[in-house]
């Protein structure tokens, strides 16, 4: 039988990011930024906030773990010698938590684009990237909150 346990920063945040008052946080700032931010309106920001959270959650199940193994090979496995750290420590919680908000941001601003004609431009994206920090600043701070068990 061959077993695995390895584990790694973004595995832990995504598992957060799933819950539901991460998912509710989410909805919420996200509708807020494409109703006011990007002027759409109630039901179009609606319709695009469920659509766009659905593809980005699908997609990042597997996008965030991804953009946390990548950030351990590069530039992990460069800093890490450096600073005298190991795989849980400060910078990389701070990039794994960006990396989740720009994947999220990227997805989301694709299916703005394809789904709802929304020119994905750096303002668009920028915007939706500041949204998706509230969910995934709630999943990190609940971290502290309630730290995972093993």
């Amino acid at each position: 039988m061959l077993l695995a346990n390895v584990v790694w920063p973004a595995l832990i945040l995504e598992g957060r990011l799933l819950t539901w008052w991460a998912i509710a946080a989410g909805l919420a700032a996200e509708y807020v930024a494409l109703r006011y931010r990007l002027g759409l309106t109630s039901r179009v920001a609606l319709r695009a906030d469920l659509l766009m959270n659905a593809v980005s959650t699908a997609a990042g199940v597997v996008l965030i773990p991804a953009a946390g193994v990548a950030w351990e090979y590069f530039p992990g496995l460069i800093l890490y010698p450096i600073l005298h750290v190991g795989t849980f420590n400060p910078v990389t919680w701070v990039a794994t938590c960006l990396l989740a908000a720009l994947v999220n941001a990227g997805v989301e601003g694709t299916v703005l684009r394809v789904a709802f004609g929304v020119k994905f431009r750096w303002a668009v994206f920028l915007t939706l990237s500041v949204a998706n920090m509230v969910s995934v600043g709630l999943a990190f701070a609940s971290l502290s909150a309630m730290p995972v068990r093993t």
